[in-house]
């Protein structure tokens, strides 16, 4: 009895023994199961990120340059228009007498000149009349044939000739600048009158009405916004630590955020001199070479604008180097080991980078799901064949 219980014993401590074992072996010895990436080559691109909105270069507010009833509201929230099409009209009632009268003053100034002008030609006839009668009176007052009062007679007769001549040349002067009056008067209220209609400075559409008839509008009050489709951009936030690598006509993706697994192409359009005091940002305008079938002005969107590119380069994704002491090394599959590996690096993109020296094309890097470690240098390994 005693023998057979040991034997049992014996048992049960070789089969715990053997479970141990293989516990051990397991944790330490087994192959791992790992992610595996062939290295191959590829493109590497260097993107800077900004985050902006849809905004148009040309945009106007469209308002009156005089004070006045607003009557008609031609056009409406996403209308389309043309330069030049009438938007609105102010009431012109006033400025309509104030030009007729100012038309009437223009007039009369007229013929006050003309009149002037018969009045010159007249006193210039009896200018020359007096001056040949003094004459002739003169010669024979020489002569002795007409008296003294004769003479002051023609002299007085021609002296004032000569100042009705003066009158009527100082009356033409006077009535030429009343003419001039007037015609300024009148453009002035032409001018006014054509401010009660408010036309399209360029083709656009309508962003916003602001104003309906009936309203009471001033200068710079506005009654519709609009804007110029011609040239539609993304203004986006740039980190200014970007600003070296940066240049206009730069290639660029834009995601709008109404369909972000569409990205458009585009290009850098124009680069703000300006840094934000508080974010440390600058704007930088990104032109869209298409834009979304339904777009909207102020519409959020970001921007990844291509840096530097390298293309025909070992690339290797960012998230299978590690940083050991400083510098980046990746673990590489080495006949079914695992093996730590020194790489030296080139360009960076956002996903990918370039490897300049440590790896060689064909070779396997390890990586492991999100949440677990790489195994140890020297350790068994296993994946799916690539």
């Amino acid at each position: 009895m005693a023998l057979s219980g040991i034997r049992k014993t014996a048992i049960k401590f070789l089969a715990f023994m053997l479970i141990v074992c293989s516990i051990i072996y397991w944790f330490n010895f087994s192959p791992v199961k790992v992610q595996a990436y062939k290295i191959t080559k590829g493109s590497v691109v260097n993107e800077v990120m900004g985050t902006g909105t849809l905004e148009a270069k040309v945009r106007s507010s469209i308002s009156p340059e005089i004070s006045g009833l607003l009557v008609k509201v031609l056009a409406d929230q996403n209308d389309r228009v043309t330069r030049g099409q009438l938007l609105a009209t102010l009431d012109d009632s006033d400025l309509l007498q104030q030009v007729e009268m100012a038309k009437a003053e223009l007039a009369a100034a007229k013929a006050n000149i003309d009149l002037a002008e018969a009045e010159i030609t007249r006193t210039q006839a009896t200018a020359v009349q007096s001056r040949a009668n003094f004459e002739r009176v003169s010669s024979l007052r020489k002569n002795q044939v007409l008296s003294q009062s004769d003479m002051d007679k023609a002299l007085e007769n021609k002296d004032v000739a000569e100042s009705n001549l003066n009158r009527a040349n100082l009356a033409k002067a006077h009535a030429e600048l009343m003419k001039s009056k007037a015609e300024s008067s009148l453009r002035y209220f032409q001018e006014r009158l054509a401010d009660t209609k408010l036309c399209a400075p360029f083709d656009g559409l309508v962003l916003r009405r602001n104003r309906e008839p009936g309203d009471v509008v001033v200068p710079g009050s506005s009654i519709l916004d609009i804007i110029s489709t011609a040239q539609l951009w993304v203004s986006a936030w740039v980190d200014e630590t970007a600003m070296g690598l940066l240049a206009l006509d730069q290639p660029a993706r834009i995601l709008f955020r109404s369909s972000p697994e569409t990205p458009l192409k585009g290009r850098v359009a124009r680069l703000s001199p300006k840094t934000d005091s508080e974010t440390r940002e600058f704007l930088v305008d990104v032109v869209a070479n298409q834009l979304p079938k339904i777009w909207a002005v102020g519409q959020r969107a970001e921007v990844y604008i291509e840096a530097g590119r390298r293309d025909g380069v070992l690339a290797l994704p960012q998230k299978l180097i590690v940083w050991r002491d400083g510098q980046p090394y990746v673990m590489i599959d080495n006949e079914g080991k695992a093996r730590w590996q020194k790489v030296s690096l080139g360009l960076r993109g956002r996903e990918n980078v370039e490897i300049t020296d440590g790896l060689s094309e064909g070779q396997i890097v390890i990586g492991v799901s999100s949440g677990s470690d790489l195994p140890r240098d020297g350790r068994a390994v296993k994946h799916d064949n690539l």
